[in-house]
């Protein structure tokens, strides 16, 4: 991966005569080609000053490091920064562990960043929590030249022309015209999220603790029945029905013809499918009869902790404005698929000559996507304990899938564990205000 550092080199080291030298850790959760991406920026981040040195250290996975970051407060041996996933937002805001990034980065443009990535890390007043770094969002890919000899010349865009597709594939020999592995984030939240419908009162939980979950009342339980019947004709598959045991591994091979997955996953397909097929990347497909409204922001974002000295709150300054520059936004994006988190950013790849390039192909439709009409039900999920309740919804519909209950009662039995996990976070936090 290329890295630009003058740029931002620059910008650093003007800043930087007064500075005190810190040596600081990011703890992030991400692997694979995310992984390497992050390690390169923090290379290159070392490399363009010699003011302060960062250290990028791996934790496994978004929960893992999550986990980690909050013992590791308790003992007084935490990182600087901290990189926390979407679901963690409450629990983070209400840990006490951390700074709000516009308190510490005061002189910071924030409305230059879209409203997409802002609104899950927002507080109700607008300010930011978190600087929105590794943004995803939810998209719908294709395996073009699959789809071609089975006589399908127009992509589907909605569920619709899916099952259609579907349809033609089934018929022409082929055994998984679409896989799904029915994650949490897929099928229910961004779902809701593009459909304008809500997953709990209170908008979400953003206006009080006292929310309960209704997704089992609202459409998405059709659209999640509609995955159970489709993938008993055969038109859908999950990962686990796969030879490849996983929904993405599966598409990336052909064996899999479409799917909706992660705009984080784009590089991974693309690189799977050069030489091969032709990949198609566009907006998640809607129903007929509903307006599209935004998607909700994925990934993950970056945390200022608390307990830490000027020096080395100072060296976490300096790192958040080097992500934050365009041109490693630009590089981050062509290494991994992720999405640019500031509006400059587009305006910096329509400059380089580059914007048509399939090493931007998921930015403008990821900006795109989530930043369609929003309402207060498409903000995003401020809901306590919200990790656990991904782990509950995937318990009682993957039952549904494997026929062992219906899928209403799958989704009434998430819904009546969600909610208990709701009413103990409630009163964990009794009397607290959200931020």
């Amino acid at each position: 991966m290329k890295i630009s550092i003058l740029a931002a080199a620059a910008a650093l080291m003007a800043g930087a005569g007064s500075a005190q030298a810190a040596n600081i850790e990011f703890w992030y959760g991400n692997t694979g080609v995310a992984e390497t991406a992050i390690q390169a920026e923090c290379a290159a981040f070392n490399a363009a000053q010699a003011v302060h040195h960062i250290t990028c250290v791996g934790q496994g996975s978004y929960e893992v490091s999550m986990q980690k970051a909050i013992a590791a407060f308790r003992a007084k041996n935490h990182p600087v920064l901290i990189q926390f996933f979407d679901a963690g937002t409450l629990d983070l805001m209400l840990s006490d562990a951390v700074e709000p990034v516009e308190d510490v980065l005061p002189d910071v443009k924030w409305d230059n960043y879209i409203a997409g990535a802002r609104a899950y890390y927002e507080t109700s007043g607008g300010k930011l929590f978190a600087q929105p770094y590794n943004a995803s969002t939810l998209l719908f890919y294709t395996n073009k030249t699959e789809l071609e000899k089975a006589g399908i010349t127009k992509t589907p865009t909605t569920w619709e022309e899916i099952i259609e597709a579907a349809g033609k594939l089934k018929a022409s020999g082929h055994a998984c015209p679409f896989v799904t592995d029915g994650d949490t984030w897929r099928v229910l939240e961004q779902f809701s999220a593009r459909h304008g419908l809500p997953i709990a009162s209170k908008h979400n939980g953003y206006d009080g603790l006292d929310a309960e979950y209704v997704f089992n009342t609202t459409f998405a339980a059709e659209h999640l029945q509609n995955l159970v019947d489709w993938r008993k004709e055969g038109l859908v598959r999950l990962g686990t029905d796969t030879k490849a045991g996983n929904f993405t591994a599966a598409f990336n091979a052909g064996e899999c013809a479409m799917m909706e997955n992660s705009s984080g996953s784009y590089t991974a397909s693309a690189k799977a499918f050069e030489g091969k097929y032709e990949l198609t990347v566009g907006l998640a497909p809607m129903y007929g009869g509903y307006q599209r409204h935004n998607t909700f922001v994925g990934g993950a974002s970056i945390y200022i902790m608390k307990g830490h000295d000027k020096a080395e709150i100072e060296g976490a300054k300096a790192f958040l404005d080097f992500v934050r520059d365009p041109k490693q936004q630009m590089s981050f994006t062509s290494a991994t698929g992720y999405v640019p988190v500031t509006n400059d950013v587009m305006d910096a790849i329509a400059k380089s000559g580059d914007a048509n390039s399939p090493k931007y192909a998921t930015a403008a439709v990821g900006i795109d996507s989530m930043n369609q009409p929003r309402t207060d039900d498409t903000r995003g999920v401020r809901l306590g304990f919200y990790v656990q309740f991904r782990q509950v919804f995937m318990e009682e519909t993957q039952k549904a899938f494997a026929g062992q209950q219906t899928m209403q009662v799958a989704l009434d039995n998430a819904k009546k564990r969600g909610d208990e996990l709701l009413r103990r976070f409630e009163q964990t936090y009794k009397g607290v205000k959200l931020p």
